[in-house]
C-alpha cells in the first residue's frame, strides 16, 4: 500500500466538474497542483475554458456519468494524458435540478420516475466512476473517492424528496464501500453541503431563502462552492488518511449531525 500522496500528486477527476460546485472544486485542485479530468455532460464551452486555465495540468472530456462507456473511455483518456491512473475521484455530477423548494412536487403528487432519474444521476453515475477506477487506485495502492451529499438528511426543510433519497443512497454507498475497498488501500468519504450561494442549481432559490439561511446559520452566511471545495481537498490531502466511511456536513453549522 502506498503512502498518502500529496495533492500534487494526484489524478484527479471531477464529474460535472465546469461548473458551479465542480467548477469550484476542479480550481481548488489546480490551486494545489493537481492534474484534473473535468467531466462534462452539457457544458462543453466552460469545460474547455477551465482546462485551457491550466493547460498542462487540466484536460477536458465529455461523458456522462449514467454510461459506463463513456465513464471507461474518460479514464482511458486520463491515462492516456497523465501517464497513470486515476488516484482521486469527486462524484458531484447533479442530473437536472433546480433548487427552488416552491416548484418542486410534493409528497401527494411526485412520481416514482422523479426518484429514478435522480438515482441514475447521483448513484449509478458514482458506481459507474468508481468501478471504472478502481483497478487503477489498487494498482497505485492509493485511492480517493469524495462522494457529494446533502444537509437535507439531517434537516429535510424542502421537499426535495427525489434528490435527498438518491443522496441518502449515495451515503449508503460511501459507507459500505468504505469497508469493501479500504484493504486496497482507498477511502471513501462524503462532504455534505445545504444550500450554496451561488451556482446554477441554486440560482433559482428566492433571494429572501438565501438570506433567512444565513441568518440561521452560525456563521452568519450561506455557505460557498469554495468553502465546500475546501472540505474536498481534506479528505484527498494525507491528513485525512485515517479517515474513510464518514460525511463531514459544510454548511457553516446550521445543521448538527
Amino acid at each position: 500500500m502506498t503512502e498518502a500522496l500529496a495533492l500534487h500528486d494526484q489524478i484527479v477527476v471531477v464529474t460535472g466538474g465546469a461548473r458551479g460546485l465542480g467548477a469550484a472544486i476542479t480550481k481548488a485542485f489546480l490551486r494545489e497542483g493537481a492534474r484534473v479530468v473535468i467531466d462534462y455532460h452539457s457544458s462543453k464551452d466552460a469545460a474547455e475554458a477551465l482546462a485551457a486555465s491550466s493547460p498542462d495540468r487540466a484536460l477536458a472530456v465529455p461523458a456522462d456519468v449514467r454510461d459506463r462507456g463513456a465513464v471507461d473511455a474518460l479514464v482511458a483518456a486520463a491515462r492516456e494524458e497523465f501517464g497513470g491512473p486515476v488516484t482521486t475521484v469527486v462524484n458531484n455530477a447533479l442530473i437536472d435540478f433546480a433548487f427552488n423548494g416552491d416548484a418542486r412536487a410534493k409528497a401527494a403528487d411526485i412520481a416514482y420516475q422523479d426518484f429514478a432519474a435522480q438515482f441514475e444521476g447521483s448513484l449509478q453515475g458514482p458506481l459507474n466512476v468508481i468501478q471504472a477506477t478502481r483497478a487503477g487506485m489498487a494498482e497505485a495502492g492509493f485511492g480517493r473517492i469524495i462522494n457529494v451529499g446533502t444537509n437535507l438528511f439531517q434537516n429535510p426543510v424542502v421537499p426535495y424528496h427525489d434528490y435527498t433519497a438518491a443522496k441518502a443512497a449515495l451515503l449508503s454507498l460511501t459507507r459500505t464501500f468504505a469497508d469493501d475497498l479500504g484493504p486496497e488501500g482507498i477511502t471513501v468519504n462524503m462532504v455534505s453541503g445545504g444550500l450554496l450561494r451561488t451556482t446554477d442549481a441554486s440560482a433559482a432559490t428566492p433571494e429572501a431563502v438565501f438570506d433567512a439561511i444565513g441568518a440561521a446559520t452560525p456563521l452568519r452566511a450561506v455557505t460557498t462552492p469554495e468553502q465546500l471545495a475546501d472540505a474536498v481537498l481534506f479528505f484527498a490531502s494525507p491528513w485525512a488518511r485515517g479517515v474513510t466511511g464518514q460525511n463531514l456536513i459544510v454548511d457553516g453549522g446550521l445543521v448538527k449531525g
